[in-house]
């Protein structure tokens, strides 16, 4: 025997006898460590309306040229189609349904098949929204990854600077032919009543939070429900706890409570600008008292928050309202970020999408010098385009000064020579309420959507597999795949 058979021998007998005698015998069984369960989270934040554009002046209107926005710094990255089924410029129902369902469907559609027809709901002769007018056979259901993460008992919460019933939130929970039926989508919330989305299991959404009490309350308390309901009081009696100021929202411990039901205004909650903070909470303070609820859920939760008054300030066209309301949006990001990394570091379990459903038609005019921030005394991008070599304001065919940011169609449309606005200046242009001009001629408030495609980023668990120029529908397969559901 070699000294290699030898050593070999010689281990096998110590072993055996370590072991007992009886080679026959099996060696003891390794402890079985149970396996903990680890919580996935996503949040998926949506600036409505917040094109490459309005992402771009908002930069420069609250860090400067070179500063960087928190969504700026996202590591993943892409470009999204936003066309809808039946339109090159979509409208935000059906391209949030896109993000949450992954079919592609018409104009005012909520999360419906691609095959249901958008019918306006029934009115009075006040403009009032009666009724459901979609038809029996319009459609079906399409899941949204909300229910997804619902069925597998992750919790659920929408979050909102705009009507909670609005199109893009109605897209997260509710399933209906047209997006202005918001009685019929307040209904879908209640668990267990008339309306109720069973979809949303016994329990129904953790957290729903933003604006638009009106169509939660009866005609006689000064809602818009004429079916008598209290959708408020229904849902207080499912438990929910119930906040209508900040001072209330405050008053809920979030790591204390299951069920959270805030709804700051009757319509759509204040722009940014315009907000009293002793009245409304910001969207990141919104978004973290939400995160404390559904943190709860040790199995993990979905979070939508949209940034939903980006849009409505740019149909104005008050740019500096759009400006302000993108940076509360970023704030409510960076917050959410830093508050995942609390109890995931590396967020390893944790996805955080940032995009927008839509752009709009703003656009950044002319050759202007670099202008850095906003601030007292420095209008900033809101300013009128000076020369970056002279420092003068640059002046038309009509010879008058134009503002750095126009639109390409809106309210403020000079229908003659400019020559009548040589008195334009940074001032009139940084103004609040202050309307940019724009090319075409539109009613008040009625400027339109764009169609070119919007910024996506990413960050945390599954965020690498965003990358390339995809279609919005593809979005709801990644988030899909990287949360598990």
């Amino acid at each position: 025997m070699n000294r290699k058979s030898l050593l070999i021998a010689g281990l096998t007998t110590a072993l055996l006898a370590a072991c007992g005698s009886d080679s026959d015998s099996a060696p003891a069984p390794t402890p079985t460590v149970p396996e903990t369960t680890v919580p996935k989270n996503v949040i998926f934040f949506l600036g409505d309306g917040m094109g490459l554009t309005t992402m771009t002046a908002a930069r420069i209107y609250s860090v400067g040229e070179d500063g960087d926005l928190t969504m700026d710094t996202l590591p993943e990255t892409a470009f999204v189609k936003t066309f809808s089924n039946d339109a090159q410029v979509t409208d935000s129902a059906p391209s949030m349904a896109a993000y949450m369902t992954g079919v592609k469907m018409n104009n005012e559609v909520v999360s419906m098949s691609q095959d249901t027809k958008a019918v306006d709901p029934v009115v009075d002769s006040a403009g009032n929204r009666l009724g459901n007018n979609c038809g029996a056979n319009n459609g079906t259901p399409a899941t949204t990854l909300l229910e997804l993460a619902k069925a597998q008992g992750l919790g659920t919460g929408v979050v909102s600077t705009a009507r909670v019933t609005h199109a893009t939130p109605a897209a997260t929970y509710s399933h209906i032919c047209h997006r202005d039926l918001e009685n019929d989508i307040a209904a879908a919330l209640v668990p267990g009543a008339t309306g109720y989305n069973s979809a949303l299991g016994s329990n129904g959404l953790d957290v729903i939070m933003g604006g638009g009490s009106q169509f939660f309350k009866p005609a006689k308390d000064g809602g818009r429900r004429a079916d008598g309901r209290d959708l408020v009081a229904e849902l207080k009696a499912k438990n929910y706890a119930v906040a209508s100021n900040t001072a209330e929202l405050t008053a809920i411990d979030g790591t204390k409570t299951d069920k959270l039901l805030a709804l700051f205004t009757s319509s759509h909650m204040s722009y940014d600008l315009d907000r009293d903070p002793a009245k409304e909470p910001s969207l990141a303070d919104m978004t973290t008292k939400a995160m404390d609820v559904l943190a709860r859920n040790g199995k993990g939760y979905f979070l939508m928050v949209e940034g939903g008054r980006i849009d409505h300030a740019l149909h104005e066209t008050t740019a500096k309202k759009a400006l302000q309301d993108t940076v509360a949006f970023d704030n409510a990001i960076k917050a959410a970020i830093a508050k995942a990394k609390v109890t995931d570091p590396d967020l390893k379990n944790t996805l955080i999408v940032v995009t927008a459903d839509h752009d709009h038609t703003l656009v950044l005019n002319g050759y202007a010098k670099r202008t850095g921030k906003t601030a007292a005394g420095n209008a900033g991008v809101l300013g009128v385009v000076k020369n970056y070599v002279t420092g003068e304001a640059d002046k038309d065919l009509d010879g008058a000064p134009y503002s750095i940011i126009g639109f390409g169609n809106g309210e403020n449309r000079v229908q003659a020579s400019r020559a009548g606005q040589a008195s334009l200046d940074d001032n009139a242009t940084s103004a609040n309420t202050y309307h940019q001009e724009a090319a075409v001629r539109m009613g008040v408030g009625s400027e339109t959507h764009g169609g070119t495609d919007v910024f996506l980023g990413a960050i945390g668990k599954g965020a690498d597999t965003f990358s390339g120029t995809i279609d919005n529908t593809r979005v709801f397969s990644l988030v899909k795949n990287a949360a598990g559901l």
